[in-house]
């Protein structure tokens, strides 16, 4: 499990830095044949690694819904995120999975429901949670990296 949460970590400190060298404009730019941003896969992994290990677990998500709502599965980008809440995000990036790593040790998730991804994997502990979105988080880091370029090599 260790291993596991290095490697998201490692992807989403990889993540922070290509949004940190793009505008906030750029962040919220949807180019044409795409149907969300970068900012919106940013918030988009911190609200299904939410939902994957706490939502399902019948345990309280460490953040305040009102940055879970917008990104979760089946949104797309509604209004303008601001500087602001991209800095709010970039620390979420982070205390998320400090906390979830703590979470695991201590043993919190205890009544996991199963759940069917849209890869048709079905996750049912949160152990399988943490891998299924070791892999989430890195097919969403590579959208952002597609719409980065994209929208800096017009």
């Amino acid at each position: 499990m260790e291993y596991l949460i290095n490697v998201t970590r490692k992807t989403r400190e990889n993540f922070i830095r290509l949004v940190e060298s793009l505008t906030v404009e750029e962040l919220n730019e949807i180019p044409a044949g795409f149907n969300n941003n970068i900012i919106w896969n940013f918030g988009h992994i911190i609200a299904s690694q939410q939902g994957l290990c706490y939502r399902l677990a019948n345990v309280q998500p460490v953040i305040d819904k009102r940055y879970i709502l917008p990104y979760t599965k089946g949104t797309k980008p509604e209004s303008f995120v601001s500087a602001e809440e991209v800095g709010i995000l970039k620390g979420f990036m982070h205390s998320t999975i400090n906390q979830l790593e703590e979470d695991l040790k201590q043993g919190k998730f205890t009544d996991y429901h199963a759940f069917t991804t849209d890869y048709g994997v079905t996750v049912k502990s949160e152990a399988e949670a943490v891998q299924f979105f070791v892999v989430h988080d890195a097919l969403h880091y590579g959208m952002a990296s597609s719409i980065k370029k994209v929208i800096t090599n017009k």
